[in-house]
């Protein structure tokens, strides 16, 4: 009698959840959920086909010394090949250099915007202009600075003919002084995409915040830098992550019509060490073990700005 008592309420129990069960696994077979995944899945096929499937090649191949077909496991070999090069130490400081670039991009373009944002007339054909230069391909920006940045170029005429002719340089051609010319043609060109994106920003926030600051006696400069730009802080710093990886990876248009990487290796980059390891030496190994350094770089980059983002989100 007890046995029997005790036995029944354990066999009610377990009904509904195993209905429930196979409640959820008949939609689950029957395409109520697997749907969703279903159209999903040609843009995830897609990514890894693309991205995937090379970026893991690239990963095996940087354990691997010789040339395409010709390859023999060599461990960490190319990693040691590395950091004892000295055009490679030389290509990892200049873009470690260049990254100097990003904040002075991000200052340029929030002031610019912020001067936008603040009613100057006229101002969408300001932003127009601004931007072109992010519009021109860099094959073209790096064409035209070559001959702008000459020693006998349009740039020291210009300076000859002003009577500051004692600042004109080599610009392209001196080792001192080239990279950070290199860097002054990126930061033209990507100043912008920063107006565009802090005037999108801006353009979105609500007006009564800075209306009431300044009802309070707020003055321009608090008001900046008090309630607006607090208030595009996600803003900046995806622009800032997004600027770093640009300069880390995407210098190499830049560099190799301007300078070829010149002076005396000057202003090589990694994507230019890179692309001679690969195409020109034919090293298979060792040029895809300096992309495993520049992807690690990148990923850094891509790591501090989502812990930023969820402290962010945990603040809000």
């Amino acid at each position: 009698m007890s046995s029997d008592s005790g036995t029944a309420p354990a066999s009610r129990e377990t009904a509904p959840s195993a209905a429930r069960r196979t409640l959820s696994v008949g939609a689950w077979l029957s395409g109520e959920r697997v749907w969703p995944y279903l159209f999903v899945l040609p843009a995830v096929v897609l990514l890894v086909a693309i991205f995937g499937y090379p970026l893991v090649m690239v990963i095996r191949n940087s354990f691997y010394a010789g040339g395409v077909g010709q390859l023999s496991f060599n461990g960490v070999g190319n990693y040691v090949s590395l950091f004892d090069d000295g055009v490679f130490l030389k290509s990892l400081k200049n873009s470690l250099t260049l990254l100097i670039c990003v904040p002075v991009t991000t200052l340029l373009a929030l002031l610019i915007a912020l001067m936008l944002y603040e009613g100057t007339r006229a101002w969408k054909a300001y932003r127009l202009i601004v931007f072109v230069p992010y519009m021109i391909p860099a094959t073209a920006v790096g064409v035209t600075f070559s001959y702008l940045l000459q020693q006998h170029g349009i740039f020291n005429q210009i300076l000859s003919d002003l009577r500051l002719g004692a600042f004109a340089q080599d610009w392209l051609g001196n080792v001192h002084i080239a990279i950070f010319s290199v860097g002054g043609v990126i930061i033209w060109t990507q100043l912008g995409f920063g107006v565009v994106v802090f005037t999108a920003a801006l353009l979105s926030l609500p007006e009564e915040v800075s209306e009431a600051a300044t009802v309070d006696g707020a003055s321009r400069w608090q008001r900046n830098r008090y309630i607006i730009v607090p208030q595009i802080r996600g803003t900046l710093e995806f622009f800032i992550v997004i600027e770093a990886i640009q300069v880390l990876a995407w210098a190499f248009p830049y560099v190799y019509v301007m300078t070829q990487g010149g002076p005396n290796n000057a202003t090589t980059v990694m994507d230019l060490y890179i692309y001679r390891y690969a195409f020109n030496y034919n090293s298979v190994g060792l040029s895809s073990s300096a992309a495993v350094v520049l992807l690690a770089m990148a990923s850094v980059l891509i790591y501090f700005y989502s812990r930023a983002r969820r402290r962010q989100e945990e603040r809000l």
